[in-house]
C-alpha cells in the first residue's frame, strides 16, 4: 500500500514537473537557438543545459522551504503568488507560442536561457518548492531527477523529434501545455485561497 502511495505521488510530481518545465513545447526553440551550431556543438550545449538546469531544480528543491521560512512568507501566499506567476506563463505560452528569444551562437545559451528559463523558470521552481511542501524531501528529488531524465532524451533525439513534430506540431504540444499549465496555476491559487480563510 505505502508503495503504490509512493508510486502515486511520485508519478503526479514527474507529470506536474514535465508540464512545467515543457520539453517537448520547447523543441521549435531549442532548434532556433542551435541552428547555427555543429552535431557536437549542439549536443555540449544541451548537456549544459540539462546540468545547470537540473543544479537549479535541486538547489531550490533542497532549500525553497527555509527561504520561505527566511521570508516569513507562509505557504497559502506562496501558493497563491506562485499560481499566479504560472497562469501568466501560461498565458505567454498560449498567445505566443515561444518565449521570443534572440538567436545566440555561443554554446553558453545552453545555460542561459536553454537551461534557464527555459527548462528551469519560475514556474518550475514554484511546481518544486511547493512539491516539497506536499510531500517528503526524497520523493521531490527523485521527481526532478526522472523528469530531467525524460528531458535528457528529449534533448538527445531533438533532431529526429523536431522532424516528427514539425514546427506546427510543436506549436500545438506547446498550446496543449500550456492549459495544463493553467489549470495547475489555478489550482494552486484556489487551494492557497481556501486554506487562508478556513
Amino acid at each position: 500500500m505505502d508503495f503504490l502511495v509512493f508510486g502515486f505521488d511520485l508519478a503526479k510530481m514527474v507529470i506536474a514537473l514535465f508540464i512545467v518545465v515543457d520539453p517537448l513545447g520547447n523543441v521549435p526553440i531549442f532548434m532556433s537557438l542551435t541552428q547555427n551550431m555543429t552535431k557536437p556543438q549542439r549536443r555540449r550545449t544541451f548537456r549544459l543545459a540539462i546540468i545547470t538546469g537540473l543544479v537549479l531544480l535541486t538547489f531550490f528543491s533542497l532549500v525553497g522551504q527555509n527561504i520561505l521560512i527566511l521570508f516569513g512568507i507562509s505557504l497559502d501566499s506562496f501558493m497563491v503568488a506562485g499560481g499566479i506567476l504560472l497562469l501568466i506563463v501560461a498565458i505567454r505560452l498560449l498567445f505566443l507560442g515561444d518565449w521570443n528569444e534572440k538567436t545566440v551562437l555561443s554554446e553558453s545559451v545552453g545555460a542561459v536561457p536553454i537551461g534557464c528559463p527555459l527548462l528551469v523558470g519560475p514556474g518550475a521552481i514554484t511546481t518544486s518548492i511547493l512539491n516539497l511542501q506536499t510531500s517528503d524531501i526524497f520523493i521531490t528529488l527523485f521527481s526532478v531527477l526522472l523528469t530531467f531524465s525524460i528531458v535528457w532524451l528529449i534533448l538527445r533525439y531533438v533532431d529526429s523529434i523536431y522532424q516528427i513534430l514539425g514546427k506546427n506540431g510543436s506549436l500545438v504540444i506547446t498550446r496543449v501545455m500550456a492549459l495544463l499549465i493553467a489549470s495547475i496555476a489555478v489550482q494552486y491559487i484556489l487551494q492557497g485561497v481556501k486554506t487562508s480563510f478556513l
